[in-house]
């Protein structure tokens, strides 16, 4: 029998080997969505089973030298990426019914490597919202407590690996989309160094910098090699970067090297005090490791770092969805969250934009300085442990009470506003069952580096095994 919690590097060996047919791990693999996802709702547009066993038959035939890294894999898009063939919602009504016509980038690079696309993850509302739940396919749940949330807005990626339904997905990464559901739902997600990932090469190409895609897997190796297939320059999008370096994967050691340790910025992010006693607790096991992990005071304004994202996300937003704020039928059909975005960001003068890059050049500046003396930086990759699924967003921090429908995942923004590699490390569990992350930060276009000390991290505690989710 197969085991569904096998890596995507196991499962390619036994292909390859053909101990394993592709046709037999796509039934494993339906049979396995069909027996959980009802619970948790985290694959969605799953495509007939008759198809699937078709392609799969199609792939057993190709001889191993037409093969590519993934061949064979079963995998599910997040549902803001174009696949083709498929149901593309965007989780809005808008887009309810919207078949794709033709694959994304990324997912033309995963196709080409030879995955099988069973269907799509589910996401919020254009992915606004760190929970997963839209009024097209519903809500993901958590598959540690089905009462609480998925994280988002890659919700449904996560809970699909955390469930054994699949062994690599894909995810974007805005404001915590690949390491918030990551931490929550025991897995890795990384959001590569900006420009690693290419973005779409439409419209503008040069302006918006703050959102990426990246790999989600239950293991850095599998990170990685997802990673080596959707990464590498494109000659159309003038900041897509080289992928050279990612493969192979080997732990490092970990003596000598320096961690920053940031815990709650010098007081200024508010977190859970379980949860950051947690992952205080959780950090030394680097020292355990061989590192030295030193107490790093905040090293550059919180509230400049705030400042400067809420107007460039708003930015950002105003430009994605301008179209349908301006056409009175579909305004209608957005919800709180995208038209609170839109508006902000139709107030902005170019003046105030620039204002907030600058913000943004001096804080990548101070961030350069602290890598020459850290390794790596460490934050929580969450600030609360999950909430009631029925619950739209945290309004509260303990005592403190939140102003934004996103400010409850500030903890991610220093690395998301200057584009830096970060993976979340799945780093244990409370007291009420629930696990939680920390975010492992590198300098820019070191991702291979922190893979490498992920894949250290990993093999000293491999949660992901250690406690997989029980129904």
């Amino acid at each position: 029998m197969y085991d569904l919690f096998s890596s995507a590097h196991e499962t390619i060996a036994h292909l390859v080997s053909k101990e394993l047919k592709v046709r037999d791990l796509m039934k494993f693999t339906i049979a396995r969505i069909l027996e959980v996802n009802d619970r948790v709702n985290a694959i969605v547009s799953l495509r007939e089973e008759h198809d699937l066993l078709s392609a799969s038959e199609v792939a057993d035939q190709v001889p191993m030298y037409r093969r590519g890294p993934l061949h064979g894999l079963p995998i599910a898009i997040k549902d803001l990426v174009d696949a083709k063939g498929l149901h593309t919602s965007q989780g809005s009504p808008i887009f309810a019914g919207h078949i794709a016509q033709l694959d994304a980038l990324l997912v033309a690079r995963i196709r080409a490597a030879g995955a099988i696309i069973i269907g799509k993850t589910n996401t919020p509302e254009f992915g606004l919202g760190s929970h997963t739940f839209n009024p097209v396919f519903g809500t993901t749940y958590n598959p540690y407590d089905l009462s609480r949330s998925a994280g988002g807005s890659s919700g449904g990626a996560a809970v699909a690996l955390a469930t054994g339904m699949i062994s690599i997905a894909d995810g974007s990464d805005m404001m915590g989309s690949l390491r918030n559901p990551a931490a929550w739902n025991n897995v890795y997600g990384m959001r590569p160094s900006w420009g690693l990932v290419p973005s779409e090469p439409k419209e503008d190409v040069f302006l918006h910098s703050l959102s990426t895609s990246g790999p989600m897997a239950r293991n850095p190796k599998d990170l990685a090699l997802l990673l080596s297939v959707m990464s590498g320059a494109d000659s159309r999008l003038p900041f897509s970067i080289s992928n050279e370096g990612l493969l192979p994967v080997e732990p490092v050691n970990l003596s000598g090297k320096r961690i920053g340790w940031l815990k709650d910025w010098s007081g200024a992010f508010a977190i859970e005090p379980s949860l950051l006693k947690a992952s205080s607790l959780a950090v030394q096991k680097f020292s355990d490791m061989g590192a030295r992990v030193d107490d790093l005071a905040a090293p550059f304004s919180s509230a400049a770092i705030w400042e400067s994202w809420v107007t460039l996300r708003s930015w950002s937003m105003a430009t994605s969805f301008i179209s349908y704020f301006e056409t009175p039928h579909l305004r209608d059909l957005l919800k709180p969250a995208v038209l609170w975005e839109i508006e902000n960001g139709l107030r902005l003068s170019g003046l105030e934009i620039h204002k907030a890059s600058v913000i943004r050049s001096n804080w990548y500046a101070h961030a350069a300085h602290l890598f020459e003396q850290f390794d790596v930086l460490v934050l929580p990759s969450t600030q609360i442990w999950p909430f009631p699924a029925d619950q739209v967003y945290p309004t509260r921090i303990s005592e403190m009470e939140l102003d934004t429908y996103h400010r409850w995942m500030e903890v991610v923004i220093p690395a998301s506003l200057i584009g830096l590699p970060v993976v979340n490390l799945p780093a244990g569990f409370g007291d009420a069952g629930l696990p939680f992350g920390l975010q492992l930060i590198g300098a820019k276009g070191h991702d291979a580096a922190l893979l490498s000390i992920a894949q250290a991290w990993h093999e000293a505690k491999d949660w992901p095994n250690a406690r997989p989710p029980k129904f």
